[in-house]
């Protein structure tokens, strides 16, 4: 029997810090005690996770709580400075609550800096857009980006939800190479595989990193045939190894040859704990396509 290699770490840009082949996201961190905090940020440092991603909307609720995410986090690094220097920070900027996108060069900058405020940090390894501002030209997007890498405030630069010619258009006027792509990626998300993201990924270097690989939580109560097909398909594969469907489906993700790193989304330690399992489980090409067919409802031509 032949299986596809194990992950492997990966490395931001060319000369960026490397990362490990799943990461933790902090969508519903916010409203929690910076006790509790500090545990979910130990759960995943202390399983070989080391790269935390945030965003400076997570913790809004549509009126309040901008910010949010950002600064129990900060809370948690202010409190024990030693932290820091085992993550890899990234975090996520440009949505501007209610307009809703604002990539314009005067706010990102204060975008950057508010951000650095609430983290009590002064350097985010990875700063990625949030999603695309269409009136914004990739130019002064570039510029601004540029101009904060130069001051040393943020280490690499990186896109969520951006199409591959928004990708494009930003890379040909930056002026540090693009580090990383953020798209919603899962077992029943999968798009990236034949629209060319990943391909788009591959041939300019930027690591994956893949948002709700669970599926939002579909994974976990198939409802629709199609989920249940899927679910069934990643469970065939868990039992003969003794893991749980959850774990199937991150490193189903991490076979992959881009190298996609899923963003565990767990707020429990315990949870955030046991995705490290994923690091080890092996597919091979059958069983991958098995779960990749029934995520497309029809066999492949």
């Amino acid at each position: 029997m032949t299986f596809l290699p194990l992950p492997t770490t990966r490395r931001l840009g060319l000369d960026g810090p490397e990362v490990a082949p799943l990461a933790w996201g902090m969508w519903r961190f916010a409203g929690r005690s910076r006790d509790e905090a500090a545990r979910l940020v130990h759960a995943a440092l202390d399983a070989g996770i080391n790269l935390l991603d945030t965003a400076d909307i997570y913790g809004f609720d549509g009126v309040s709580g901008f910010g949010d995410a950002e600064a129990l986090l900060g809370e948690v690094l202010g409190a024990e400075r030693g932290l820091r220097e085992r993550m890899v920070l990234a975090t996520k900027g440009g949505i501007r609550p209610p307009l809703p996108y604002d990539q314009s060069a005067a706010y990102l900058a204060e975008a950057i800096d508010a951000s650095l405020r609430r983290l009590q940090c002064e350097r985010i390894d990875l700063w990625q857009i949030h999603r695309p501002d269409i009136l914004s030209h990739p130019q002064e997007v570039a510029a601004a980006l540029d101009k904060a890498v130069a001051a040393g405030k943020i280490g690499h630069v990186g896109v969520s939800n951006f199409t591959q010619l928004q990708t494009a258009a930003l890379g040909a006027f930056i002026g540090k190479p693009l580090a990383t792509t953020q798209p919603e990626i899962s077992p029943l998300a999968i798009e990236p595989f034949e629209n060319g993201a990943l391909d788009q990924a591959m041939v300019l270097g930027l690591v994956p990193l893949a948002w709700s690989p669970l599926g939002g939580g579909r994974l976990a109560k198939p409802e629709t045939a199609r989920e249940q097909a899927v679910a069934a398909a990643l469970d065939e594969v868990a039992a003969a190894q003794n893991a749980s469907r959850t774990i199937a489906a991150y490193s189903w993700l991490m076979a992959h040859p881009a190298g996609i790193v899923p963003i565990a989304g767990s707020q429990q330690a315990d949870r955030i704990g046991e995705a490290a399992a994923a690091l080890t489980m092996r597919w091979t090409r059958e069983q991958w396509y098995a779960v990749f067919t029934a995520a497309r409802g029809e066999k492949l031509p």
